[in-house]
Protein backbone atom coordinates (compact mmCIF):
# COMPACT_ATOMS: atom_id res chain seq x y z
CA UNK A 1 0.00 0.00 0.00
CA UNK A 2 1.52 3.56 -1.14
CA UNK A 3 0.67 6.37 0.79
CA UNK A 4 1.58 9.98 -0.05
CA UNK A 5 3.37 12.96 2.35
CA UNK A 6 3.41 16.40 1.64
CA UNK A 7 6.64 17.99 2.09
CA UNK A 8 6.98 21.75 2.63
CA UNK A 9 10.67 22.67 1.96
CA UNK A 10 12.46 26.12 1.37
CA UNK A 11 15.97 27.55 1.26
CA UNK A 12 17.07 29.45 4.23
CA UNK A 13 21.18 30.63 4.03
CA UNK A 14 22.17 28.66 1.62
CA UNK A 15 20.67 25.28 3.07
CA UNK A 16 17.54 23.48 1.99
CA UNK A 17 15.03 22.74 5.04
CA UNK A 18 11.70 20.63 4.76
CA UNK A 19 8.90 19.13 7.22
CA UNK A 20 6.73 16.40 6.34
CA UNK A 21 3.75 18.31 7.39
CA UNK A 22 1.50 15.10 8.30
CA UNK A 23 4.46 13.64 10.65
CA UNK A 24 5.49 15.60 13.34
CA UNK A 25 9.31 15.42 14.12
CA UNK A 26 10.03 14.73 10.08
CA UNK A 27 12.26 17.55 9.49
CA UNK A 28 15.56 17.96 7.73
CA UNK A 29 18.24 20.15 6.20
CA UNK A 30 20.76 19.47 3.54
CA UNK A 31 22.84 21.66 0.51
CA UNK A 32 20.35 21.04 -2.33
CA UNK A 33 16.39 20.71 -2.60
CA UNK A 34 17.25 16.94 -4.10
CA UNK A 35 19.66 15.29 -1.53
CA UNK A 36 16.50 17.43 1.13
CA UNK A 37 13.95 15.46 -0.81
CA UNK A 38 15.83 12.13 -0.37
CA UNK A 39 16.67 12.43 3.16
CA UNK A 40 13.22 13.46 3.82
CA UNK A 41 12.13 10.40 2.02
CA UNK A 42 14.74 8.09 4.08
CA UNK A 43 13.87 10.16 7.79
CA UNK A 44 9.93 9.71 7.33
CA UNK A 45 10.26 5.86 6.74
CA UNK A 46 12.18 5.75 9.67
CA UNK A 47 9.74 7.37 11.22
CA UNK A 48 7.08 5.56 10.60
CA UNK A 49 9.28 2.32 11.35
CA UNK A 50 9.76 3.32 14.85
CA UNK A 51 5.94 4.24 15.89
CA UNK A 52 4.80 0.93 14.34
CA UNK A 53 7.69 -1.00 16.69
CA UNK A 54 6.20 1.49 19.59
CA UNK A 55 2.82 0.95 18.96
CA UNK A 56 3.62 -2.78 18.82
CA UNK A 57 5.62 -2.93 21.94
CA UNK A 58 2.43 -0.78 23.97
CA UNK A 59 -0.05 -3.11 23.01
CA UNK A 60 1.62 -6.61 23.87
CA UNK A 61 -0.66 -9.21 22.65
CA UNK A 62 -3.79 -10.48 21.14
CA UNK A 63 -4.28 -7.25 19.13
CA UNK A 64 -5.75 -6.91 15.42
CA UNK A 65 -4.48 -4.66 13.39
CA UNK A 66 -7.00 -3.13 10.85
CA UNK A 67 -6.34 -0.02 7.86
CA UNK A 68 -8.10 3.26 8.22
CA UNK A 69 -8.87 5.25 4.99
CA UNK A 70 -9.06 8.66 4.99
Amino acid sequence: MSQTYTAVTKQVDGWWVGWIEEIPGVNCQELTHETLLATLAITLREAIAFNRQDALAMVGSDYREECIAL
